[in-house]
């Protein structure tokens, strides 16, 4: 499979695990301390061919997603559930992930909507049960694995749903409620 777009990562076995799932080119980001070159070379890449950010699922990998967002609103990105990126001693990362993981986060790529446009409200994921309650990280995991948008806490997760404009009813149907 051959991607067109830059594939931006974190570090060199990231780099060298795509590289092994699929065909493109990636920039490093050499960790989160994310410098304004590289932001600069991403910026580049991103005007000629496209970027799509594939960032470990773990605090560090957000960091650098969110550094990358604010300074190119426009990327794409692709996300590995955490679950799929651990290895054996529970190190999370993408150089962990299957072949076949890091294929289908590639082609699962989400665009963010132009502008900050509120698809969904706050309320109704309180209502879902999605924040607040006993069991509503297990419901927050289960949507963004469904929706291919990455773990998220409760404010992370309302801020993605309306970047990505998801609506109520697409929360519902990747929750499995069925149609009233």
């Amino acid at each position: 499979m051959k991607i067109n777009e830059f594939v931006v990562v974190e570090g060199r076995d990231d780099t060298v695990n795509v590289k092994r799932a699929v065909d493109c080119d990636t920039i490093e980001t050499n960790g989160s301390a994310i410098t304004k070159e590289t932001l600069e070379v991403i910026k580049q890449a991103h005007e000629k061919r496209g970027v799509i950010v594939l960032t470990d699922p773990d605090f560090p990998g957000d960091k650098i997603r969110n550094t990358i967002k604010q300074y190119i609103p426009s990327v794409k990105h692709a996300f590995i559930p955490r679950e799929k990126a651990k290895n054996k001693r529970g190190k999370i990362g993408v150089e962990h992930a299957s072949l076949n993981t890091v294929k289908d986060a590639l082609l699962n790529v989400s665009s963010p909507l132009e502008a900050n446009i509120e698809t969904i409200d706050k309320s109704v994921l309180i209502d879902l049960g999605l924040i607040i309650g006993k069991d509503s990280r297990r419901k927050r995991e289960k949507l963004c694995s469904k929706l291919n948008i990455g773990h998220s806490n409760g404010k992370q997760l309302l801020n993605k749903l309306n970047a990505f404009g998801y609506t109520e009813k697409d929360v519902k149907e990747a929750l499995g409620y069925k149609e009233e």
